[in-house]
């Protein structure tokens, strides 16, 4: 690395410091990091090094995991955890949705039908599914719905809640979709767009980390999406995950997991009905 970088960035992370905080982040939010993840771990912490004048790495981890660093551990999560997600991203799920998954669901369950979108990043998920369900629901009268989404970056979060994204994130969505659901920002320098508050008031956002032995939920779920998220998880980590999660999703419910994502081995409460759907039995 450069030597006219302060001397922090040059030195790197030390062989100690990056093993106490690969452990920290594999036992806390079971993401894997192998020493091919130090230079990404760097580049990360590099803004928060320059914003709080830490002289280098090693001091910050040390900062980090100090009683008076406890403040600063939500903002490392953040800067470590990846926020990465598209509106309609396999879009195919969403057929399956509204073909299968809720009319099964509601012949079975009266009422409301309760969606969770676990690791929710920045909210395209949750709010391509309230866009998704308000359509369904246009076409059937009288169908109700509620939406949980979570995540364990509070940055991420703070981006969901608010609901304004670059305009080309939504470049290929269908032009009627964008009209009806959102809008064009007023200010002519930028380039964004928000949701219209109709899409926007239906999901409701919560911090939460996955790898919590319990979750603070009142409720059962009857439809959880987990798209895209335990790929960053060794097997085993994966496999007590998704039972944890399978405690909070009724029997008959569905679980839906991302196309590079695979059950293959583990021993669930779960059977196949669709490519990455699952039903809870």
């Amino acid at each position: 690395m450069r030597r006219d970088l302060n001397q922090a960035e040059s030195a790197g992370l030390s062989d100690r410091a990056f093993k106490r905080l690969s452990a920290y982040i594999e036992r806390e939010l079971g993401i894997r990091m192998p020493d091919t993840k130090r230079i990404m771990l760097e580049s990360r912490l590099q803004k928060r090094l320059r914003l709080l004048g830490i002289a280098s790495y090693d001091e910050y981890i040390d900062f980090v995991f100090s009683a008076d660093g406890q403040p600063e551990l939500v903002h490392m999560i953040d800067a470590v955890t990846t926020n990465k997600t598209d509106f309609f991203r396999e879009p195919d799920h969403f057929a399956v949705l509204t073909s299968r998954l809720i009319p099964k669901l509601q012949e079975a369950k009266p009422g409301s039908i309760s969606f969770w979108s676990a690791g929710c990043a920045t909210g395209e998920e949750p709010y391509t599914l309230a866009i998704v369900l308000e359509e369904y629901a246009e076409a059937h009268p009288g169908f109700a719905y509620s939406i949980l989404a979570t995540d364990i970056s509070t940055r991420a979060l703070d981006k969901a809640v608010c609901a304004v994204y670059e305009a080309e994130r939504i470049a290929d969505v269908p032009l009627a979709t964008k009209r009806k659901y959102f809008l064009r920002s007023r200010r002519a320098d930028l380039n964004e767009v928000r949701l219209k508050p109709a899409i926007r008031d239906r999901v409701r956002f919560a911090r939460l980390n996955l790898m919590d032995e319990s979750y603070p939920f009142d409720q059962s779920f009857d439809v959880v999406f987990c798209r895209n998220v335990i790929i960053y998880f060794d097997r085993p980590t994966q496999e007590r995950l998704l039972g944890r999660m399978c405690r909070y999703l009724r029997q008959g419910g569905n679980l839906i997991l991302g196309h590079s994502e695979t059950l293959t081995g583990m021993n669930l409460p779960l059977r196949s009905l669709a490519p990455t759907v699952y039903e809870r039995l």
